[in-house]
């Protein structure tokens, strides 16, 4: 029942049914119709009344001569005979041979409405109960109109008869039909019309709803296609082959020639903004200045030795950070990232804003920092191709291509921390971006500054480390540090993530070296940190031994190392 509702009736939009375009025409139509047949049937039915009428009067004109032919001669014969019983009786037999219907009247009566003969199978009175009709036919006698026509009840019947004056009597004779009756046959013809009437509107209109469902199929294409982007929130373009050449095809492709350009704005408006606030301004159709709390992860990357590639390459540094940027980015996105902001060598991307992702936001933020170093390292793969291409080709390269080449060795570094920031639209109704503020963010751009100096291509906070270890074991955190950068002025830890299954025997032997002395450095241990330090594989430790080496942990050690550095 529902389907077959939603087939002929249409799609319900919230509260609200669509009703479709070819029911409502046809609707119209057959209203239409049926008025206009109906009231021609009615026309039809009193312009044949009128004639009925007409003939009518003139069979009652011929029953009424008759009747007073009649009545003349039982006058004669009750001069001879007066016997007013039999005369009554004689003339109201006489009368009724001529009746035709149930309800056929034949009467006379004098002036003052007396009856004195009545034929036909009605109610007997003593009076003729319309005294309008006697009097009308009284005021005509006395200005010597003797016969005409006459509409009377009596009873609850109404009658069309004619009268004539009988002078030898002194009577009004009338001859009249019951108009119900009269009408019945009429009447019964304009109901079977009036039913094969509607028969066959509602046969044309099946005929005419499909005629007209195939003419306009095309805009229950449109209309579907319409209502399911209401419902996927999104733009597409109508399969429209086949259509015929008519207004209804001119708009949908009109209609597909406007989505294409909406959807094109709307890919480039995505590509400027988060997809939180591309989504939310697709639902309210508006965009606000408003910013809320939020718990996101932040991912800071940097660009190393920046400067330098800029001097070297010039106005090309465009060229390589777009090919950078053109796939970090999308790894970026993949893993359930927005890009916040790229000023330059720098890219903050944020992770969380799309609530409905399932995987933990610091999940995604170190997947993505792994894929762009990844990406660093396959144009880096690419760019030592093209100078082994070319050493093989001329065995040599120019002081400047050598230049231009360790310049294009482009590196990166990752920081990642995480936590309550404050995240929305900021500027004005004129230019707005989305940003997110807060100490967390600043916190990214520091860890990634201090990439540089422990030689590790990612750092994150015991934020990130935790989200991320509540979630799955993929990744191995090595405690780096307890630092307090600057501007800040309390110690962090600091850690070093790295995929787990990229480690051996001898790297793991390393951290766990490394591991080991970080703690006896903590404590203030610093010789005995520095011999486990020396055991220790990890390029990181040998920061450590120039930091303590030959010296003793200051007077109240905490463990915390201030950077003088960003």
């Amino acid at each position: 029942m529902r389907n077959f509702l939603t087939h002929f009736l249409g799609h319900k939009v919230g509260a609200v049914r669509v009703v479709p375009l070819g029911l409502k025409i046809v609707a119209v139509f057959v209203i239409f119709l049926l008025v206009s047949n109906f009231t021609t049937n009615y026309l039809n039915l009193i312009l044949n009344r009128g004639e009925q009428i007409r003939l009518l009067n003139q069979l009652l004109v011929k029953d009424l001569k008759e009747m007073h032919v009649f009545a003349n001669n039982q006058r004669e014969i009750f001069l001879f005979n007066p016997d007013e019983e039999a005369t009554v009786s004689n003339m109201a037999a006489a009368a009724e041979r001529n009746h035709r219907g149930e309800r056929s009247l034949s009467l006379g009566l004098d002036s003052r409405g007396t009856i004195f003969f009545l034929g036909g199978a009605v109610e007997e009175r003593r009076a003729f109960p319309d005294g309008a009709a006697l009097g009308e036919m009284t005021a005509a006698l006395a200005r010597g109109v003797e016969e005409g026509t006459l509409r009377f009840r009596y009873g609850d019947y109404s009658y069309f008869g004619v009268y004539k004056y009988n002078q030898a009597w002194d009577l009004f004779q009338i001859r009249a039909e019951e108009l119900t009756e009269f009408y019945a046959d009429s009447a019964e013809i304009f109901r079977n019309v009036s039913g094969i009437i509607v028969l066959v509107t509602l046969i044309f209109a099946v005929v005419g709803i499909l005629i007209i469902r195939h003419i306009l199929r095309f805009v229950r294409v449109i209309t579907d296609n319409i209502m399911r982007m209401h419902e996927d929130q999104a733009l597409s373009l109508m399969e429209l082959e086949g259509a015929p050449n008519d207004d209804v095809t001119y708009l949908g492709m009109a209609f597909n020639s406007l989505a294409n350009t909406i959807d094109n704005l709307m890919t480039i408006f995505k590509k400027f903004v988060a997809r939180d606030v591309a989504a939310r301004a697709y639902q309210e159709r508006e965009i606000r200045l408003e910013g809320v709390k939020r718990d996101l992860t932040i991912l800071f990357t940097d660009i190393k030795n920046f400067t330098f590639m800029t001097e070297a390459l010039g106005t090309d540094i465009i060229k390589l950070l777009n090919i950078h940027y053109d796939q970090a980015i999308h790894h970026i996105h993949e893993a359930g990232g927005d890009i916040g902001s790229i000023i330059g060598d720098a890219l903050l991307a944020v992770f969380g804003t799309v609530e409905s992702d399932s995987t933990p936001k610091s999940v995604q933020a170190l997947q993505a920092a792994f894929e762009v170093n990844r990406v660093a390292a396959s144009l880096r793969r690419e760019m030592q191709k093209r100078r082994d291409q070319i050493m093989d080709e001329r065995g040599f390269l120019t002081q400047e291509e050598q230049y231009v080449y360790r310049a294009v060795l482009l590196e990166v570094g990752v920081g990642l921390d995480g936590g309550m920031v404050f995240y929305g639209n900021i500027g004005s109704y004129e230019r707005m971006v989305n940003t997110v503020i807060g100490d967390n963010v600043n916190s990214a751009a520091r860890l990634e500054g201090l990439t540089r100096f422990y030689k590790v291509p990612v750092v994150c906070s015991e934020y990130v480390k935790d989200e991320v270890l509540a979630f799955t074991d993929r990744y191995t955190f090595v405690e780096l540090d307890l630092v307090q950068v600057k501007g800040k002025t309390q110690g962090k830890k600091i850690f070093w993530p790295i995929e787990s299954n990229s480690l051996d025997e001898e790297f793991r032997r390393g951290i766990d070296h490394f591991s080991e002395a970080l703690e006896l450095y903590y404590q203030g241990a610093w010789p005995e940190a520095f011999s486990r330090f020396q055991a220790s594989s990890l390029p990181v430790a040998n920061i450590f031994k120039e930091r303590i080496y030959g010296r003793e942990a200051p007077e109240g050690w905490d463990g915390i190392w201030t950077m003088t550095e960003k």
